[in-house]
């Protein structure tokens, strides 16, 4: 019989709709429930492509010894952190917080008004040296619930007052003296990156090696060499050191196990530090984030560590994963794909990419059983064909011409046998942030690789975002199947689809995504900033928020973490595996500001900028989004306004216009008499002769005389506008 779980837009919620745990949804329903039969709720919480997850799963939810217990115990709910991070950052912080570790599946134990007492992560169906079993934890929590009430109410009171301090000292004081960033502090922040590198491996610290996807695109940005008054040919201080470690990094990940040499994409992170063995998971947002990096080293031109069409293969395979993979028949992008695929009949982690040499040779056939033993050779793929000899397909280095040849010449095979086997599970959810990312990634690329194509694809992303997830006035954070439904957007929903329509607007010059930004950046600031801190809304949550997940000793719900469970609702500016809202929102607030000449919204995001430095004392990994937007904040803006009929000259005027590398570029293309467009950027520039396309350039608030030709446009934006 099917639990609540089965109308739900999460695949990760529905992968469990079958379980013999009742399992409910999070939300008020169930914390009555708990309260009603006076029982402990037991929150666990995953996603979609998460391994363990799935392990935990089979060993224990259908288990229906396993779930007896559960039911006639606890109330059971299931969260899934892509669809409510809020919810899962506060659980998170508490398991930390009393086991020193945390990671997914998360299992959380709590009282009724959804403070917790007990926390970890994941518990096999037997005891082992270290880890007791899940039936043992929960006869433990039972116990303890019926015989040490009163202990178990203070753990949670205790647990719950030192949360709610450390969420309040993370918030984002909006309302803070605004000051510009200094350019030591980008230089000594990449510094600071420099000490954590790998010198070995490339990327930073050891394993488990995580792509850095907000830093590298504050690496490229700082490469350019505005935040230190150079020009970018200028060569030198910390712009070299910059675009050094950029280039180490993409190179490492691109010519390693973590990149899928044959269908593009990266996995969400490396095992081991010399990124050879992924956990083969595939996310929206590292990929958007990671196409978008590429694209923007493209423009940069490459470098010695990771030469310029190197960095073009990897971006067109990346997007074009992206479209055939994750692209959706209604439009929009899927969250995930499932790190586990069956294979010989069992499920294995990364069975889908993994290869034996049998399996080379068969799939090239007899007439190429050369080149597959060179291939296999250049892979490094283990004698033997028994399965645990598969490898993923890498070289760990640069392919030489030969070896570049000999791959491309047998990908389409290599692909052909690959989409034979059992694909791994995709977790068809939009999530409104990360699709707002990607469709600033696909812009941008369409640009970089002159790709046009991939607008296409930009647009019917945004297109489902704007009338599916959007009435208006609010922004929903899900949908599935072309319906959208569950929590309003979070602020990192709202700053990231304002992000992705803003680039969508520069890249087509269609006016529709401007004004879609512009309303998603008023109803983000109106939401989530009206009051300094937070908004009145932002603070109650949307009613199905539990306030109670963290309370002091007298009852009352704790600030601090009652703002944390609004989630991303709050100006938190600390980055994860992507930008926070509040770096996000600085970023497009600053767009906004040079395409309008708004000094509120520039205002404002000075004040968000002038938090970074206390998020460096934490370092400068987790301030990768914040720092590549102070980047854009100094070096900007940059406002480049190309006026004219349509055609090849106008085209021509827009690609000089996109190769500036500069950090602070808005791009505003319009008709021949601009005199009715909505975008502020485009007032009285009108056309030349005839309506002949002319480019604009403006630095600072001052622009120059327009010019008619890529070459002098060029020239404008080197000699500084």
């Amino acid at each position: 019989m099917a639990n609540r779980l089965a109308g739900s837009p999460s695949a990760y919620l529905r992968q469990h709709a079958d379980n013999p745990v009742d399992w409910q949804p999070y939300g008020d329903e169930a914390f009555a429930e708990a309260e009603r039969r006076g029982v402990p709720l037991f929150i666990s919480i995953g996603y979609a492509a998460c391994h363990w997850c799935h392990v935990m799963a089979h060993e224990s939810f259908e288990d229906r010894a396993t779930a007896e217990v559960l039911n006639e115990r606890f109330v059971s709910i299931k969260v899934d952190r892509e669809e409510r991070p809020d919810v899962d950052a506060v659980y998170m912080a508490a398991c930390q917080a009393m086991s020193g570790q945390g990671g997914w599946p998360l299992s959380i134990f709590a009282l009724p008004d959804g403070r917790a007492f007990y926390a970890g992560t994941y518990f096999p169906p037997l005891p082992y040296p270290g880890r007791p079993s899940f039936r043992q934890i929960l006869d433990a929590v039972w116990e303890a619930w019926t015989e040490r009430r009163d202990a178990v109410e203070q753990q949670a009171a205790a647990l719950a007052e030192g949360l709610g301090g450390v969420f309040s000292a993370h918030l984002l004081d909006v309302e803070a003296p605004a000051g510009s960033v200094e350019p030591q502090t980008l230089e000594a922040a990449v510094a600071g990156l420099v000490r954590t590198e790998d010198p070995e491996h490339g990327g930073f610290g050891g394993a488990p090696k995580f792509p850095p996807s907000p830093v590298l695109e504050f690496l490229i940005r700082h490469a350019v060499g505005t935040s230190a008054g150079t020009s970018p040919d200028s060569g030198s201080g910390s712009a070299d050191v910059a675009r050094g470690l950029a280039g180490r990094t993409l190179a490492a990940m691109c010519r390693s196990a973590l990149f899928d040499a044959l269908g593009g994409g990266f996995a969400r992170y490396s095992v081991t530090a010399d990124w050879s063995l992924p956990h083969y998971e595939k996310m929206l947002y590292d990929n958007a984030q990671l196409l978008r990096v590429l694209a923007h080293w493209v423009r940069l031109g490459g470098s010695a560590e990771f030469p310029l069409e190197e960095a073009r293969r990897a971006a067109g395979l990346t997007a074009d994963f992206l479209v055939r993979e994750l692209g959706l028949p209604e439009g929009g992008l899927a969250s995930s794909l499932d790190a586990d695929s069956d294979r010989d009949g069992r499920s294995v982690e990364g069975g889908y990419y993994v290869w034996t040499r049998r399996e080379l040779g068969d799939a090239l056939g007899a007439d190429n059983s050369d080149d597959a033993g060179r291939l296999a050779s250049l892979f490094g793929l283990p004698s033997g064909d028994q399965p645990e000899n598969a490898a993923p397909l890498h070289a760990g280095r640069e392919l030489g011409p030969e070896e570049r040849e000999l791959l491309e010449r047998h990908r389409a095979a290599l692909l052909a046998a690959r989409s034979r086997r059992t694909p791994p599970g995709r977790d068809d959810k939009v999530v409104a942030g990360w699709n707002g990312l990607a469709v600033a990634a696909l812009a941008d690329a369409a640009w970089a690789l002159e790709r046009p194509e991939l607008l296409d694809e930009a647009r019917r992303a945004a297109e489902l975002l704007a009338t599916v997830h959007w009435d208006g006035e609010r922004l929903l954070r899900v949908s599935h199947a072309g319906s959208a439904a569950g929590i309003e957007g979070l602020l990192a929903d709202y700053a990231g689809c304002a992000e992705g329509a803003f680039a969508l607007y520069a890249a087509t010059g269609e006016e529709r995504w401007y004004a879609w930004a512009e309303e998603l950046v008023t109803a983000a600031t109106g939401r989530f900033v009206a009051d300094g801190l937070l908004s009145d809304e932002a603070v109650a949550g949307d009613g199905s928020a539990r306030e109670a997940v963290a309370a002091d000793g007298s009852g009352g719900a704790s600030a601090g973490v009652r703002a944390a469970l609004a989630g991303a609702r709050t100006l938190d500016p600390h980055d994860t595996e992507i930008p926070s809202g509040a770096s996000l929102l600085a970023g497009v607030l600053l767009t906004h500001a040079a395409y309008s000449s708004s000094s509120g919204d520039r205002g404002l995001a000075s004040s968000i900028l002038a938090g970074l430095p206390r998020v460096l004392a934490q370092g400068p990994r987790v301030a990768g989004w914040l720092l590549a937007v102070a980047e854009a904040a100094l070096a900007g803006p940059l406002e480049i306004a190309v006026v004219g009929a349509p055609g090849e000259e106008r085209r021509r005027l827009l690609a000089a216009a996109w190769a500036a590398p500069s950090p602070g570029l808005v791009v505003a293309a319009g008709k021949a008499v601009a005199e009715d467009s909505r975008v502020p950027l485009l007032a009285d520039r009108p056309a030349g002769p005839h309506g002949s396309p002319l480019a604009y350039v403006c630095r600072d608030f001052a622009c120059r005389l327009p010019v008619s030709t890529p070459e002098e446009l060029v020239e404008q934006v080197r000699a500084g506008g």
